[in-house]
């Protein structure tokens, strides 16, 4: 996975934390466990959860859970007390600056789309400049605002939280538009990433989305490094062009059999991407020799694409052999 980096700041990611609020009734859902029903072969939280995975301190606000990466835990008081409630209670466990807050059903969620929350949030002359929005959300295709799919100045969220808490005399029931309505909000557009999963044919309807076509192999790929546990950003294409050479020039069941020694391979060499390629360019290679070995004409220990000579004093094309 490729650590975010903000604009004008190569190789020194800022720092931002993340609140996950995961802990909701889900009545549309008949209250079933919302954030454990899998999209993709992966319970909806940890696709959240691999979204923020930069943050310096993701906190949770649910019952504690095995998850795809360590996170901390809180819990609203009361439990059930709402999202301001449990708003609260994630932010009082962090301590950057700039907070990205996130509901736990949102299949399409990406890394990219929270580092374009912070850079907005930040604008291009760092956090907290001049003329900067106090949050930054993403808004449906029908143009709602999507407070939990946000990024917002942390000191700006305590502020009105506390402003909320001394009017009401606590934040028990109160709706986030009374949190939003406070605060100067940047809004971005992003039908795809703002989808959440509130009913059961929401669920189908993403289920599907990631089998289509354009979609499917890198759900895939998340897919089995997540079960796998492995953190690994490598060139895919590079994998599929050795396994399409190897089934190509060797045989269909040389294709998963040489990318499984690639792997092994790589491993034994360090890991890392680097390791991944050059095991796969030798392997690729291979195929390819082994293929020129097949081509009509070759003579086998030739070089590749080289051809058998001409008998001595026959014609080349002719069958004529030299007189003894």
């Amino acid at each position: 996975m490729t650590a975010y980096e903000p604009p004008g700041a190569p190789g020194a990611a800022a720092p931002y934390d993340a609140v996950v609020l995961a802990g909701g009734a889900a009545r549309r859902l008949g209250g079933a466990d919302k954030p454990g029903v899998r999209v993709g072969g992966r319970p909806l939280l940890d696709r959240v959860l691999a979204a923020c995975a930069t943050a310096t301190t993701t906190v949770v606000v649910a019952e504690p859970r095995t998850t795809v990466r360590p996170v901390r835990w809180a819990r609203e008081e009361p439990p059930g007390g709402g999202p301001l409630a449990a708003l609260d209670a994630g932010l009082r466990r962090t301590s950057a600056e700039d907070v990205v807050v996130l509901s736990a059903d949102l299949p399409f969620l990406d890394e990219g789309t929270v580092g374009r929350l912070l850079d907005t949030l930040r604008g291009s002359d760092g956090p907290r400049g001049p003329g900067h929005p106090e949050g930054v959300l993403l808004s449906d295709p029908d143009g709602r605002d999507q407070p939990l799919v946000a990024a917002y100045h942390a000191g700006a969220l305590r502020r009105e939280l506390a402003a909320l808490a001394a009017a009401h005399g606590g934040l028990t029931g109160l709706p986030l538009r009374r949190l939003t309505a406070a605060l100067d909000l940047t809004r971005i557009s992003d039908p795809v990433a703002s989808f959440d999963c509130d009913t059961w044919d929401d669920i189908a309807a993403a289920r599907a989305r990631i089998r289509e076509h354009g979609h499917v192999l890198d759900e895939w790929i998340s897919a089995v490094k997540n079960e796998l546990g492995i953190d690994l950003d490598v060139d895919t294409g590079v994998l599929l062009d050795l396994a399409r050479d190897a089934a190509h020039s060797v045989a269909r069941p040389a294709a998963p059999l040489t990318t499984f020694l690639v792997g092994y391979a790589a491993a034994r060499a360090g890991g890392g991407p680097e390791a991944v390629a050059e095991a796969a360019r030798k392997a690729g290679a291979l195929a390819l020799r082994w293929a020129d070995e097949d081509t009509p004409g070759d003579t086998p220990g030739a070089e590749p694409g080289s051809h058998a000579p001409t008998p001595s004093g026959a014609e080349p094309g002719s069958d004529a052999a030299p007189d003894a």
